[in-house]
């Protein structure tokens, strides 16, 4: 297994949604190629903080389920599992998004260009297929803004392309509490791609399912990824895009301290409230890639989708009775789409000078309903049944941005990168469970802003280079955020107002030897930060904070040494606190934001030849996590190791590769994540023992 120092990323399209990247050699080194623009930096000379995952380091010898398996060495970047398939993954980037209770808010996700990021700034993790991830940048600091509402950092995915020789590979993986995964996925290309009628094709499918670690966390997910490119002629291409999950997930919730130190496996509310959810989601995609000549580049994406989503929660029977109240069922109907048309020009204005601009048009149209969650059986609530409908609402948000992006290289050594995007969001809101003591809860809102951002780059070496760059972003309320004002006042919460945000960062890259070390210090000063003003049984209410600041330091590096071992780490530093008042009394100045570790710690060697044997080991490290904006809970500081072993081997056109690993090899008893704000003090979300897992994969070329 070849490991390279050396990723390349065109840097104007980084700061884009959809971008195409393709593998290619270069000094028989494997390279990371942006197709879709005129020119292609390395990943040390591109002036921002980004760190480029490839799949297949996020398939070794893991069991390819959770983002959070493989990204835990990217600096900045704090991804958990909350061992609870209902609310996804808990992941924020230098503190955005760690106010989420489920799914992810505050940061940007694509896969292959399409938005895992709904227009008001909600998304969610579930579709990401990491058997046909082909790389995943994560984008930190100013530069995110250009990609507009909610940026506070940046997670694309480009899923492999297809190539010759054909494959075909099944992979499967078996683990502790009843954990299974099953995948196939078959790759393959007519041509070489630069010939009318050339074809590329991806497809993989997968089924996980488990039993959960925690007491009523059970859950199945089916999988669907699939991408067809299609070489129109010698100047341009059209990819098709399609993508399906479908998720039954049991939610076990959150537990008291107590409860967690009594039994960190119980769900006390799970089984009697029989909490759960069902998601369905299929979206498609066509890309439309023309070079108009040997300046200018065209590239249009278009996309559709729709998901169902039907949550119970554990509400008990007294509140719902209230006339205003909505409800223990939601039942969510979104229908998304979207275009993104964009042109890109190098020329030459006395210096060398790359031009990108474009208009990105999102929508999205929901349908919300309530229900009790419960039917009353002979006088007395069986919960977990749909009862009586509390409410009905269609919801709209949409946004459209204009945005330019350029890049100058003034000097040989110096260059200047700049961009800018208005963003404007819309959102509109008609109530149709108006009844006696439920008022008209109807309205609307919209929000716009300028966003630039700027950056130069100092090129000392041709191995050492130094940045410095700033920028301004927002964030608007997600839907779900306006849904519910704080206590029993019924309507919407019009009142909470986007945040705002400036970042400055300065920056240092250095290649050593076969290596790269990067480090970044940054401070981000927030305006009507957006919280959580409480949490109970799943249902959340927000307000704003007023100023907030995340300063920190960031620290990686990836090395290989003596031909086939392998070293990275990473650490982060940050610090992100309440400016002014939030708690009500002013007694939370200066308190810690929630959610978030103040320090974060990675590190693994690995032995990874080719083939034949490989073994590494890993060790990861959390600092203790405010639960509440007061910071009188919080969860304990935590270090967990893990170690895998495996034998690969090519016979002929077949690749086998078996392995097995552990986790939290010292049985470390910990919580992974916390909610929020939790009104009944339910902030602990416990991570699972010392676990085992074997995998096998098997593949087939046709040569």
């Amino acid at each position: 297994m070849k490991i390279s120092s050396v990723r390349r990323v065109a840097f104007p399209a980084l700061l884009l949604p959809f971008i195409s990247l393709s593998d290619a050699r270069a000094d028989d080194e494997q390279t990371l190629i942006v197709t879709a623009t005129p020119q292609a930096v390395s990943e040390l000379d591109t002036p921002a903080a980004v760190s480029v995952v490839t799949g297949d380091d996020m398939r070794h010898a893991t069991p390819r389920v959770n983002l959070s398996e493989s990204l835990s060495g990217v600096p900045g970047l704090q991804v958990q599992n909350r061992q609870n398939y209902a609310q996804d993954l808990q992941l924020s980037i230098r503190g955005f998004g760690s106010r989420s209770t489920y799914g992810t808010r505050g940061v940007r996700m694509y896969v292959d260009g399409i938005p895992a990021t709904m227009p008001d700034g909600q998304g969610q993790t579930s579709n990401i297929d990491i058997n046909s991830i082909d790389h995943i940048d994560v984008l930190r600091g100013p530069f995110s803004a250009l990609y507009g509402n909610s940026s506070g950092g940046v997670l694309n995915v480009t899923t492999e392309t297809g190539k010759q020789p054909a494959t075909i590979e099944a992979s499967s993986y078996y683990g502790s509490y009843g954990s299974w995964r099953y995948g196939l996925k078959a790759t393959g290309a007519v041509g070489d791609g630069t010939q009318s009628g050339d074809v590329d094709y991806t497809v993989s499918t997968s089924r996980f399912a488990t039993h959960g670690y925690r007491d009523h966390s059970g859950a199945r997910k089916n999988l669907a990824n699939a991408k067809l490119g299609v070489r129109l002629n010698e100047d341009s291409k059209l990819t098709l895009l399609f993508n399906s999950v479908d998720v039954k997930a049991n939610d076990p919730g959150g537990l008291t301290y107590s409860e967690w130190q009594a039994n960190p496996r119980q769900s006390p509310r799970g089984d009697s409230f029989n909490t759960r959810k069902d998601i369905k989601q299929t979206q498609a995609g066509l890309r439309y890639d023309r070079q108009l000549s040997e300046q200018d580049a065209l590239s249009v994406m278009m996309y559709a989708g729709e998901r169902q989503t039907t949550q119970y929660q554990s509400i008990p029977m007294a509140p719902q009775l209230r006339s205003s109240h909505s409800g223990g069922v939601i039942d969510l109907e979104r229908h998304y789409q979207g275009i993104d048309t964009r042109w890109t020009h190098q020329g030459e204005l006395g210096v060398p000078v790359t031009f990108t601009t474009g208009l990105d048009y999102e929508n999205m149209s929901e349908k919300r309903k309530g229900f009790e969650n419960f039917v009353m059986v002979d006088g007395a609530p069986q919960f977990g049944e749909k009862g009586a409908l509390r409410r009905d609402e269609r919801n709209l948000m949409w946004n459209l941005d204009p945005y330019l992006q350029t890049q100058w290289q003034l000097t040989e050594k110096l260059t200047l990168d700049a961009g800018v995007r208005y963003s404007s969001v819309w959102f509109d809101s008609n109530d149709h469970y108006v009844t006696t003591g439920n008022a008209d809860s109807s309205g609307e809102s919209n929000y716009h802003e300028w966003l630039p951002a700027g950056s130069l780059k100092y090129a000392v070496t041709d191995a050492w280079n130094l940045y410095a760059s700033a920028g301004r972003g927002f964030e608007t309320p997600t839907i779900s955020e306006l849904s519910y004002k704080s206590g029993t006042t019924d309507g919407l919460n019009l009142d909470l107002k986007p945040s705002t945000n400036t970042t400055v960062e300065v920056g240092s890259k250095t290649r050593i030897g076969n290596g790269l070390l990067t480090a970044a210090l940054f401070q981000t000063d927030t305006d009507n930060e957006i919280v959580v003003n409480g949490n109970n049984s799943g249902r959340a209410s927000y307000k704003n904070a007023g100023k907030t600041r995340r300063q920190g330091a960031e620290l990686s590096l990836d090395q290989q040494f003596a031909e086939n071992w392998r070293m990275t780490a990473a650490w982060t530093w940050l610090d992100a606190t309440y400016r002014t008042d939030v708690c009500g009394d002013g007694s939370c100045n200066g308190n810690r934001i929630p959610g978030i570790a103040r320090n974060m710690g990675f590190a693994s060697l690995g032995y990874v030849p080719e083939t034949g044997w490989y073994a590494g080991a890993d060790i990861r490290y959390m600092g203790d996590i405010m639960a509440d904006d007061a910071n009188t809970a919080k969860a304990p500081s935590w270090t967990v190791v893990g170690l895998n072993t495996g034998y690969k081997v090519v016979a002929g056109e077949w690749t086998m590769d078996l392995f097995g690993r552990v986790d939290n090899l010292f049985d470390r008893q910990y919580v992974g994540s916390v909610i929020v704000n939790e009104s009944n003090g339910r902030y602990y979300e416990p991570s699972p023992g010392r676990n085992f897992g074997v995998g096998l994969s098997l593949a087939y070329q046709f040569e």
